[in-house]
């Protein structure tokens, strides 16, 4: 889409990486419905919606086991995943750096219990790594997102079995670095599955359409249905089986913490979509072009 035209559509109608388009030349002339996708709310004050990846199968979530390494960030990136359709798995990368991989591996495990996979791995180690080969097979394409210096070029580069991409050392203070993918590039495997390797994400709003059920906390939302009262804060009302679970040992209080946080965020992200859809549908009625309008085939 030229340059000049971008500002006539939103980000999330335009195509993205994994994205399937029709063209007529070397004009796109529609984006095909996409399968599956995982997206933020853009930074900003306005509404928008960014597509990060289309029509992938599996979105590996990647944490270094350093300074890096981070719980309630880890669950932030799986809400945005919930809902989307796509298999998310946690990678915790620079296993080979500490002895305390498996103490990590504990502090996740009600991830695990709820079918999301974990694996630690040394980014370096062909063998290490492939214990991701179960999403890689033939006709398979997964996405690398996490935050700056968790190691996806390096593991982008291990999986080529070349340097095929660009990596830069981290800084000791607080394990970040620079960004060493500035562009999303999807990259064909020798296992002939492709691999969309992204930049490092500073900011991870919701874009309100996410699933907390289905992005990481299925069992908390599942308790929460238990509780006295259909508006409770799980704070300190009577009858709250989510307090209850944090008080016999079977909740985490800092991801239920995280988890309301998470909510609110979620909910106030759907008030701004239902107020940008109210407002397409009054612009389709007086024959004006809506200003955020699900229009693939006006590429």
């Amino acid at each position: 889409l030229p340059e000049w035209q971008r500002p006539r559509f939103p980000s999330h109608e335009r195509a993205s990486v994994g994205d399937w388009v029709l063209m007529e030349g070397k004009r796109i002339v529609a984006l095909l419905p996409r399968r599956t996708s995982i997206k933020r709310g853009a930074a900003g004050e306005h509404y928008h919606q960014q597509v990060i990846a289309a029509n992938i199968d599996t979105v590996f979530i990647v944490c270094g086991l350093d300074a890096d390494f981070n719980p309630r960030r880890i669950e932030r990136y799986l809400l945005l995943v919930g809902g989307g359709g796509a298999q998310p798995v946690v990678v915790l990368t620079k296993a080979d750096q500490t002895e305390y991989a498996e103490d990590a591996l504990a502090v996740l495990e009600e991830l695990e219990a709820q079918n999301i996979p974990l694996r630690a791995v040394n980014a370096k180690d062909p063998d290490s790594v492939a214990a991701l080969r179960p999403w890689l097979g033939d006709g398979r394409t997964a996405v690398l997102v996490g935050s700056s210096g968790a190691g996806k070029s390096t593991l982008t580069n291990t999986l080529l079995g070349t340097q095929k991409m660009k990596t830069n050392a981290v800084r000791e203070n607080d394990s970040r670095g620079r960004h060493t993918t500035t562009h999303r590039a999807l990259i064909p495997l020798p296992s002939g599955a492709c691999l969309i390797d992204t930049p490092g994400m500073r900011e991870l709003k919701p874009t309100g359409e996410e699933d907390l059920a289905e992005g990481g906390f299925s069992d908390v939302e599942a308790l929460a249905a238990q509780c006295r009262f259909n508006d409770c804060a799980h704070i300190a009302e009577p009858g709250c089986a989510v307090r209850a679970a944090i008080d016999a040992g079977e909740l985490d209080p800092e991801r239920v913490a995280n988890y309301m946080k998470l909510r609110v965020e979620v909910a106030s992200a759907a008030e701004k979509l239902a107020t940008r859809v109210a407002q397409n549908n009054r612009g389709k009625g007086s024959g004006k072009r809506p200003a955020s309008v699900d229009r693939p085939g006006r590429r």
